[in-house]
């Protein structure tokens, strides 16, 4: 007679580690669940109370804030029991958050606000990493972990189904070779309020019988509620009668003690690569949280930069607790029920809310430090003329368009540098309308330093044919209805389908695009949930959105821009193409006007790449995935790279944008050769689950109903990935350089000033901003830099603002943090990433 109830092992140890997942907010606002968090915890609090055995495994730090605010008796109970041991605090992250879509830089900020907190209220950092309700887990994590003193890590997703990991424990290894002892939680990570036998028998059926040790997660969760009396005395009772083997109310630090201690954890499976696939329609599902978080962390990012500046050179109090205040908004909405779009409609009025509030902030700041800046630069009087500062946000020089509103001059400008050179530019279309024309707008060619400035000035009427230029003349730039050319692209496009039929790179030859077959657009019904359970792919056949217009908006000397015009069913798309003079890609401007309901717009870009590797951007790094047509999250980028078809000359077509998380490559198929995809819009009913069935009687919020903005680059390239510098491509794409017109006034400071600089190689710096520690209002400099390239490199960072220079190696794709005190007498210190000497204690 067989049986699937799990046999007996007594020498087994269960060890049963009890916790209250809590969803801050999903089908419920934030409000509901700052209020179950206090519930949960005194829950917590009367079992420790009622069984001196019982431990509690707590994450997620934002809840502990919540009730430190709202509940200090509480509060004081918890630290209580912390310091008994039995409270134990795990994750060590602010929330438990998409472990996809954030900048890199966000993960680490949920460990440097995270971590500190648990150490200075509690004494304790979290060395346990705990991400049980995610829906993938990059790549990445491991070594950002590791630099944030967790050494081992706990997750639910992708289950057995979806994804066949080396083992329920593993070691899992990030490109870096930075390692953590992961833990594939069986079954769930809560249960129901009563027995835990079939809760216990589900999770051991996902385990291999000839384990050992295991750990199986208990308590009422997703809103709270912990352990429950029934919980603990039946496992007391299966512990007693043997039914399981040995039974412990434990945790998971515990469980991972005792498995080190075995001493074999050399003979346990290495998993090199990121942990997908479940519910891929949330890297499409609501298109404004995805663009809001990606605008909020490159605001505050910025924020950092310019304060960190500011501090130092005018003495102004670096702003702290604002920045702290505004991260820890960001980071919030990072959540996994919010980023992914899978909380109800109301919640993303609050995730609007809190977001704007942060970039708001972020705003001010940065608008402050620009004008203490610009009111010291040098701007000599001259007649006629409006001064403009462009400042820079990047720690290496950055050559853009620049686009500026300014007060009308009625035959219009044009720019010139600090010396009088000119510079190309060319009138564009004023976002002013009024009837008095009293707005003008103009675009124009800004050559910037690193993380600095430079002054302009607009001069009245045409530039004298006699001027100087401020490089070189202008280059060729042609530009008709299907034609846009410089010296180094020449684009054609179909004016039937609104599409590229030809993206030339006149540098090599190449021309990754002319003959492709495929659409770039496709509309598909979608009847899937929010969450695209069970969803694979979006690669479906669908139709082609009509082209109704092409006009061409603008032609030289600076830039050329062709906007072609869409529709399908009651919605529209406008597509804008800008070529630049000197530009080695393609900038496209989207506008969609969507009004479909259960439907999505995928967004192709095919090719005649044989051989085809897809690179995808993830944080602080990159991962090659198969060209099989899987949905996959990224962050900005992907690229496409292999030989020519019918050649041996490799080449590639990378795709970068500003606001989509979603992707595919697919390959050659009857419907078109290998071509990148981005889900570019999708429209589920808000929240919705399968398998509930929908009422078709009911009435339903659909997803991403409306106008949405974004940007993309075409980026054609000899060589891989490693050729196209897309990494800060995408940064400069996303963070673009802020023009502000000036007065005249003698200054000190000279025309153009770089204070950080990183030297544009394969070294990029991500952070710049005030240490957390020290003087408040003057500390110490914080400087975070990664390898890109996957390549042993050798760095020199450039920190005028301090009159120093940083020298360090890095490994391939390695990620390091340095403070440089102000006092130029003390030396660089190498941090971790709580910005900690790596030899301090915490415990």
């Amino acid at each position: 007679m067989t049986t699937d109830r799990p046999a007996a092992q007594p020498k087994r140890t269960l060890h049963m580690v009890g916790n209250a997942h809590l969803d801050p907010v999903w089908l419920w606002p934030w409000q509901e669940g700052y209020q179950e968090a206090r519930a949960t915890f005194w829950s917590a609090v009367q079992r420790m109370e009622e069984y001196p055995d019982f431990v509690f495994t707590c994450d997620q730090v934002v809840l502990l804030s919540w009730v430190e605010e709202s509940d200090p008796e509480l509060f004081e109970q918890i630290r209580k029991h912390v310091a008994e041991g039995r409270w134990v605090m795990a994750g060590g992250w602010w929330v438990e958050p998409d472990c996809n879509m954030p900048g890199g830089e966000s993960f680490v900020r949920q460990g440097l606000y995270g971590q500190r907190y648990l150490y200075e209220r509690f004494d304790t950092i979290a060395t346990v990493g705990m991400n049980v309700d995610p829906f993938g887990h990059n790549a990445m994590l491991p070594q950002i972990l590791r630099g944030q003193r967790i050494d081992s890590y706990c997750f639910l997703r992708p289950g057995p189904h979806e994804s066949e990991l080396d083992g329920t424990a593993f070691w899992w290894e990030s490109p870096d070779g930075s390692r953590v002892l992961a833990y594939r939680i069986p079954f769930e990570y809560c249960s129901p309020p009563g027995d835990v036998a079939h809760h216990t028998e589900k999770a051991l059926g996902q385990l291999d019988r000839s384990l050992g040790d295991v750990m199986i997660f208990y308590g009422v969760g997703n809103h709270g509620g912990g352990p429950t009396k029934a919980n603990i005395d039946s496992i007391h009772r299966y512990d007693r009668l043997g039914s399981f083997g040995n039974m412990v109310l434990s945790s998971p630090r515990r469980y991972f003690d005792e498995l080190t201690a075995r001493g074999d954890l050399d003979q346990l499976p290495v998993w090199r690569d990121d942990m997908q696939h479940h519910a891929a329609g949330c890297y499409s599902a609501h298109s404004g949280i995805k663009s809001w978080v990606r605008r909020t962390q490159s605001a505050l990012l910025n924020a950092e930069r310019w304060a960190a500046i500011g501090s130092v050179t005018d003495g102004l109090a670096y702003p702290r607790e604002e920045l702290d205040h505004a991260w820890k908004q960001l980071l919030f909405n990072q959540f996994h029920d919010i980023l992914p779009g899978s909380a109800i409609e109301h919640a993303y009025d609050d995730a609007r809310d809190q977001l704007g509030e942060a970039v708001a902030i972020s705003k001010r700041i940065t608008t402050k430090v620009h004008n203490v800046i610009a009111r010291q630069v040098d701007v000599p009087f001259e007649a006629n003329t409006q001064p403009v500062l462009v400042f820079n946000p990047h720690p290496w020089p950055v050559t853009a368009d620049v686009e500026l509103q300014y007060g009308v001059q009625p035959n219009g400008v044009h720019v010139v540098d600090a010396d009088g050179r000119v510079t190309p530019s060319q009138p564009t279309q004023s976002v002013a309308t009024t009837s008095d024309k009293g707005r003008g707008a103009a675009a124009f060619r800004a050559e910037v330093p690193a993380l600095g400035y430079r002054l302009y000035r607009l001069r009245p009427g045409a530039a004298p044919a006699e001027a100087k230029w401020s490089n070189q003349p202008p280059g060729l730039l042609r530009a008709s209805e299907t034609v846009l050319e410089n010296d180094v692209l020449r684009v054609e496009l179909d004016p039937s389908t609104g599409w590229l039929t030809s993206l030339l790179d006149k540098r090599t030859g190449t021309d990754v695009v002319a003959g492709a077959r495929g659409e770039h657009t496709q509309v598909s019904e979608d009847p899937t949930d929010t969450w695209g359970h069970r969803v694979i792919s979006y690669a479906w056949p669908g139709e082609a959105m009509r082209t109704t217009r092409i006009v061409l908006r603008e032609s030289g000397p600076e830039r050329a821009r062709l906007r072609v015009e869409r529709e399908w069913g009651r919605s529209t798309m406008a597509e804008e193409f800008i070529l630049r003079q000197d530009a080695d890609q393609l900038e496209v401007r989207v506008t969609i006007d969507w009004r479909e309901q259960a439907h999505l717009l995928k967004m192709r870009f095919p090719t005649t790449i044989s051989e085809p590797r897809a690179t995808y951007e993830i944080p602080f790094g990159n991962l090659e995935r198969p060209v099989d047509g899987a949905e996959e999250p990224a962050q900005s980028w992907v690229d496409l790279t292999g030989t020519l078809a019918g050649s041996s000359v490799r080449a590639g077509l990378a795709v970068v944008n500003d606001a989509k998380h979603a992707y595919d490559v697919s390959p050659a198929s009857d419907a078109g050769d290998p071509s990148i995809g981005i889900t570019a819009v999708r429209s589920p009913v808000y929240s919705w689950h399968d398998p509930r069935l929908l009422d078709p009687d009911g009435f339903y919020s659909f997803q991403d109903q409306g106008v949405q903005r974004f940007s993309y680059l075409l980026v054609p390239h000899a060589g891989d990935w490693r050729d196209a510098g897309l990494a800060r491509r995408a940064a400069e794409l996303s963070d673009l350089p802020r023009a502000m017109l000036e007065s005249f006034h003698p200054g000190e400071l000279p025309a153009e000033r770089s204070f950080v600089s990183d030297g544009a190689g394969a070294v990029k710096v991500t952070a710049v901003k005030g240490w957390q520690d020290g003087d408040a209002a003057a500390p110490d400099m914080i400087v975070r830099a990664v390898e890109t390239r996957g390549e042993p490199a050798s760095a020199r960072i450039d920190l005028p603002v301090l009159d120093r220079t940083l020298e360090a190696d890095f490994a391939p794709n390695q990620l390091r943090t340095f403070r440089i005190p102000r006092d130029p007498e003390q030396p660089v210190v190498e941090v971790d990433l709580l910005e900690w000497d790596l030899d301090k204690e915490t415990e």
